[in-house]
């Protein structure tokens, strides 16, 4: 049984490196998060997930954990984190953290003592060969950096030596089973995290890479799989009302082994990607064409979308909830190529989708993707990951700090677009978002699991419109009228643009949007 307060639930994905300043050092802190949770929950969103905030040395921006029962110092302490669940609940939103099961940094206690040449506890937490010259079947692996004779499988970075969860099948002399008491070990371990977090107050957790646990796996990752139905059963048993979202892009799969969530993430070719960044760049990263959907001058219709989308949903309704997102800390956010007119009918979609929606700090405002150096490994994620902007005046309300210090640079344009602006213009971008989550939460057919169809979505046609329970919406995102054949008497109860019902048909004004109800 999912968690119930699912049932309305709209997060806000915090970076902590960039959110709020309150000790002057250039980079965010726990206790700058809780001095905004009144904003947040102005924003209509009554969940949170926090990107790691673990102990690191921060080669891959804290998804190299060094200790997952510490918080990183720039962040704060175990009081900083307990006080924000607390302040948090208080006012009615929930808090999931970012957990990296898959692998931890190089300067973890268990990678450490993994690496001895004496067998001991931490001798299987990790997958290693037999062998300081033996390649790791097909993986990626480092050798020559530890005492121990042998090679051990990365995940990613050098840094991130991957967690050892066992094979599929077992073919080489160093491989284990996932029911071998390596890899048993390591579920304990992972069980034991968790609980920690959850005791503390936490709700539950995003899992980062959450398909990649079992190596040499089946397409289906049948053996990721059972093992989480393991871990996630232990959440689900102890901690009733706590909430798991992975990082899968597989609902069929993730939602069937446990997960309340699963993200529909923008993978290229996909149907998320045919609806906003369906682009391609050249090598200064400029854009040489777009169709995405929601581009104004784009000839794209939604069938790429539909295609990819609607066989998972069906095949996974009543299991979980696929959620979409406005970005994220590793994508593009949508200013690199959407205009504010563009984006705002991508939110009216995302925000009136089922699932529960996560918005991107930053997006409610328009915070721009900034071409900068890599920091922290984030390379071309970099420019999403910028300091949220609050005011005029010193680095934009993120850091009294000098700016050189911060941890990215604000936005220098003198345009830059900051929270304290856009709450005195009842018509910015801030104020769209917040009317559309209000929207969401009045009305139930709106919200996470209320059923979705298609209602017209002809080939060729810009025009797209779907049912959420009883209500029409209709999304025209070119730059020329369309009309809309009703089946029945309707009224207009939301709009972005022009939308009127005449007789028997919606006429949709360009780039406009339209919930409708029926006429009792």
């Amino acid at each position: 049984m999912a968690a119930t307060w699912l049932k309305d639930a709209v997060f806000y994905e915090i970076y902590p490196q960039s959110f709020c300043d309150t000790n002057g050092d250039g980079i965010g802190d726990i206790p700058g998060i809780t001095s905004k949770l009144d904003y947040i929950k102005s924003l209509g969103c009554n969940a949170l997930w926090i990107n790691p905030w673990y102990d690191s040395p921060f080669k891959d921006a804290g998804y190299d954990v060094r200790d997952y029962k510490a918080v990183a110092p720039r962040y704060g302490t175990l009081e900083d984190a307990k006080e924000l669940f607390r302040a948090a609940h208080g006012k009615g939103i929930h808090v999931l953290l970012d957990l990296v099961a898959g692998h931890t940094s190089e300067e973890h206690k268990w990678f450490l003592e993994s690496g001895l040449e004496e067998k001991n506890e931490y001798t299987d937490r990790f997958i290693w060969t037999d062998s300081a010259f033996t390649p790791a079947d097909g993986l990626r692996f480092v050798g020559g950096e530890k005492p121990r004779d042998a090679t051990y499988v990365i995940n990613f970075f050098m840094c991130q030596p991957a967690l050892n969860y066992g094979f599929r099948e077992v073919t080489q002399s160093w491989q284990q089973g996932i029911n071998d008491p390596g890899p048993l070990a390591t579920r304990e371990a992972m069980k034991d995290v968790m609980r920690f977090w959850l005791d503390l107050g936490c709700d539950g957790f995003r899992v980062d890479m959450a398909e990649s646990l079992v190596k040499h796996d089946t397409p289906n990752r049948d053996a990721t799989q059972e093992v989480w139905r393991d871990l996630n059963g232990m959440v689900h048993s102890e901690y009733p009302e706590a909430a798991m979202v992975s990082e899968w892009n597989g609902p069929t799969m993730s939602l069937n082994c446990g997960f309340d969530m699963d993200f529909y993430l923008d993978w290229f070719g996909n149907g998320c990607n045919s609806l906003l960044r369906h682009y391609r760049m050249d090598n200064q990263a400029n854009i040489l064409s777009d169709d995405s959907y929601f581009k104004a001058d784009s000839q794209a219709d939604v069938s790429v979308f539909l295609a990819d989308y609607l066989p998972k949903y069906y095949a996974s309704r009543g299991k979980g909830l696929w959620c979409f997102i406005t970005g994220n800390h590793d994508t593009k956010r949508l200013t690199y190529n959407l205009t504010d007119r563009e984006r705002r009918l991508a939110y009216c979609f995302l925000l009136t989708m089922p699932g529960a929606p996560y918005i991107y700090y930053g997006d409610e405002i328009g915070l721009r993707y900034q071409i900068l150096p890599t920091k922290e490994g984030g390379y071309h994620r970099t420019g999403s990951r910028t300091p949220m902007q609050w005011r005029e005046g010193r680095n934009l309300g993120f850091s009294e700090g000098k700016p050189e210090d911060l941890y990215l640079p604000v936005d220098p344009a003198e345009d830059a677009p900051t929270v304290e602006a856009q709450e005195k213009d009842p018509d910015s971008m801030l104020n769209h978002v917040r009317s559309l989550t209000a929207l969401r939460h009045s009305r139930e057919e709106l919200q996470s699991y209320s059923p979705f169809t298609v209602y017209s979505a002809e080939a060729g046609s810009r025009l797209f419109a779907y049912m959420r329970g009883r209500l029409l919406l209709a999304v025209n995102p070119a730059l020329s009228c369309a009309e809309l054949a009703l089946d029945k008497g309707y009224r207009v109860i939301y709009t972005l643009g022009d939308a009127k019902v005449d007789g028997d048909k919606l006429r949709l004004g360009a780039q406009s949007f339209a919930v409708l109800e029926p006429v009792k």
